[in-house]
Formats: structure tokens, sequence, C-alpha cells
């Protein structure tokens, strides 16, 4: 195995952490699900999710990295020879939906270019032409040249720089929000659970898959950046910090785009066009200052994208490197030739193309298959094997021993029937 890369400091790790973790799903995703899940009630779930499920995977993820000093395909079998197919399959999956992410990041780049410009545009014009394909590829040589350059010179230095700013550009929006006529709706439409919805199956399992999503755990992420952990960072204190970030981004982002939603009239309940159509909508509508807005958010979308595409396709690169003799650089563009090829075709799905499987676009297929049901699947294998096979002694010993002793047994006893829902509940009506 090539001796690993390590963050030159515990700070640096955290913010690549934070960067890996806040990206779409935080913004974007957070805000659409929250929107059709009923607001305050999927906020409070979401909350406990993170409390009881996300974060102790999170801690688990990252004592197995450190611990075991490798990427996740190579941790499954070093833990057992006959593990290394759950592994393999993981990175796959990564693979597969690294190549989708990065077409939403180049929509992202897109609507920045968009409001940086005299270009006129909506989403439905935007995807009738080829412009999604051209900033797809832009995106992925972004993504590749920063993974290429390597831990330190490539993704330390970049999201040293993009996570602060991606905290100041948040910190204005935020600004600019209180000053809304919807700000105290959307805190009221956040933060007063409706408990008539509390028996409501749809909202559990949208905000406890919610929760999963966001912190990008159970997936390789957070176990491969963890292999890169300095041997004097605190486990608890550092998953504390990076958990904080996260949920606090997810609900900063929701107060300030339902805060823009409400104060236009807009239906905060329209789901994945919020950011791309209903959000363009509302800036076009606020004289004077919507295009910095706009400006304003899509840099926060494409810096946090960019900083999570980083961490997406740097796990099946360390895989490569670790098994192998290929140099990072060869390895970069090895993952780079196939995200070229999975994301060219989802690419073409948003295109005048209109390139389709079955009747669904490529992409929403795509995304389905390898993301709402791939991703439960991978963190479901990656808590139940790591949790019951690996030596419990041998956890405890990379964080505090009173917080082993509660992480494991919630990882053992809780998250895999959680889990396990949240995958049948794909399946079977609510």
């Amino acid at each position: 195995m090539v001796p690993l890369e390590k963050w030159t400091s515990k700070q640096a790790f955290i913010l690549a952490t934070v960067g890996s973790a806040v990206g779409i799903a935080n913004i974007w995703r957070f805000s659409a699900v929250a929107g059709e899940s009923g607001g305050g009630i999927f906020l409070l779930i979401f909350m406990l999710s993170v409390l009881f499920l996300a974060l102790p995977l999170m801690m688990l993820e990252m004592a197995v990295g450190r611990h075991l000093e490798s990427d996740v395909v190579s941790a499954f079998h070093d833990l057992k020879k006959r593990f290394l197919p759950f592994g393999i399959a993981i990175g796959v999956v990564l693979v597969v939906l690294t190549g989708v992410y990065l077409v939403i990041t180049g929509w992202t780049l897109a609507f920045l270019t968009i409001s940086v410009t005299p270009l006129d545009t909506d989403f439905a014009g935007f995807t009738g032409t080829y412009y999604p394909l051209l900033f797809f590829l832009v995106s992925l040589a972004i993504t590749t040249l920063i993974v290429a350059k390597g831990v330190v010179a490539g993704i330390e230095r970049v999201v040293t720089k993009l996570v602060p700013l991606s905290f100041v550009i948040l910190g204005i929006l935020f600004a600019y929000s209180v000053t809304t006529d919807g700000f105290v709706d959307s805190l009221v439409y956040l933060f007063t659970p409706d408990m008539s919805r509390i028996n409501d199956t749809s909202v559990w399992v949208a905000a406890m898959g919610q929760a999963f999503f966001s912190l990008a755990v159970g997936y390789g992420l957070i176990l491969t950046y963890s292999s890169y952990m300095p041997h004097d960072a605190d486990i608890p204190r550092s998953a504390a910090i990076i958990t904080i970030a996260d949920v606090g981004v997810a609900v900063l982002a929701g107060t300030i785009i339902f805060s823009v939603v409400f104060a236009q009239g807009l239906d905060p309940a329209s789901g994945a066009e919020l950011a791309f159509t209903t959000l363009p909508i509302a800036f076009d509508n606020i004289p004077t200052i919507g295009g910095l807005l706009a400006i304003l958010f899509f840099a926060l979308l494409f810096t946090t994208a960019i900083t999570s595409s980083v961490s997406m396709m740097e796990v099946p690169v360390a895989a490569i490197i670790n098994n192998t003799r290929i140099v990072r650089r060869k390895a970069a563009y090895i993952i780079a030739f196939f995200l070229l090829i999975i994301g060219g075709l989802a690419a073409l799905s948003y295109t005048g193309m209109d390139l389709r499987i079955g009747g669904e676009r490529v992409l929403d297929s795509i995304d389905y298959l390898f993301g709402t049901i791939g991703i439960p699947i991978a963190a479901l294998i990656t808590a139940s094997v790591f949790a019951w096979y690996i030596d419990d002694r041998q956890i405890i010993v990379e964080m505090h021993p009173f917080w082993g002793h509660v992480v494991v047994p919630l990882v053992k006893y809780l998250v895999p029937p959680v889990l396990l829902i949240v995958i049948a509940a794909q399946f079977l009506p609510l």
C-alpha cells in the first residue's frame, strides 16, 4: 500500500470534512425535502435522526478510517477478505453518483454564470440546449485537477479557501433574509412542528434519509478522509464540530430560501424545482439587489458542490492508489474517464437530446437507483459490517471510552433497522 498523505492539521481535517458533508444536500435538497414534508415536523425528526443515527455512524467511520488508515474499499478487505465485494460495490455506487452529482454541480455553475452575465434564461430554456453538457465537462475538469494534485496540495488547499468563503456568503444571505417580509414566516414554518403529522410515515422516512444524506455518512467519504486524520485529533470533538456546521448550514439555508419564497408569495413545497426554478423567479422579482442575491446564492451552491464532488471523487481515486501501483494523477484520470461516460449520459438527459431509458431521464433513473436506494444500502452495509466485525476495543481506543460505549451500541442495534425501514419505504406504499 502507498503511504498515505495526511492533513497538515486538525483544522484542515475538519474543514475538509465539513466541505465533504456540506453540499447540495444541505442547501437544495434539505430545503426541497423540508418543504415537501411539512417544515417544522420534518426539522424536529431530522434533528433527532442526526443525533441518534447519523452522528454515531460518522464517529464510527472516523474511528475505523483512522485505525485502518485506508480507503473504504481497502478497509472492508483489511477487516476480512470476504468483505472486499462490499467495498467494491460501495466504490462503484460512489463513482456512478459522482457522475450525476457533477451534472448538478454544472447546473449551479451555469446559473452562477447566467447571474453574472446578460444572459436571461430559465431552467426549461437552459435544459433545452446543450449547455448542461458543457458545464458538466467544466465541473468534471475542475474536480479532476483538484484531486489529481493530492490531499494537501490539491484538496486541502482548495477546501480551506472555499469552505470559509461559503460561510461568508451564507452569512450575507442570512443577513438579507432577516430584512424580508417572509423571515418570520420562514421561522414559524421551520421551527413550529405540526404535531398532527407526527404519525406520518413519509415524513419520518424523508427526515431519517436526509440525515444520512446531509452528513454524508455510510458510503466511504468520512472513512476515507479520516484515514488522513492526524492521530492527535479528537474524534468526538471533530464529529461534533462537523455536525453542528453541517446542520447549521442546512437550517440557515432553509431559513434564507423560505424567507425569499414566502416574501414573494411562492410555494415552499415546490420540491426539486426550488433552487433552479422557484428561486430564480423570486430573485427576478426583487428590485435593485435581486441580481446580486442570485449571484451569491448560486456561488454558495457551486462552492459547496465542488468541495463535495472532490470528496466523492477522492474515494475511488484513493482505492486505486492503495490497491495498485498507479500514481495519483493517473488514478484521477482513470476515474475521470468513467465519470465522463456516466455523467455525460446523465447530462444529455437534461439537454435538447432528452436522453431517456424506459421513459425516464437517465439522470433521474441513476439518481433513484444509486442515490435513493443505493446510498441507504451502502450505509446499512457499512454500519453492520464495521460495528459487528471490528473489535470494539479498536473503536473505543480511537475515541474517549465513554463515547465508544455509546456509539457502538447505537450503530449496532439502532442504525441498521432504521436504514432497513428507509430502504423498504422505497418499495412499499406509505
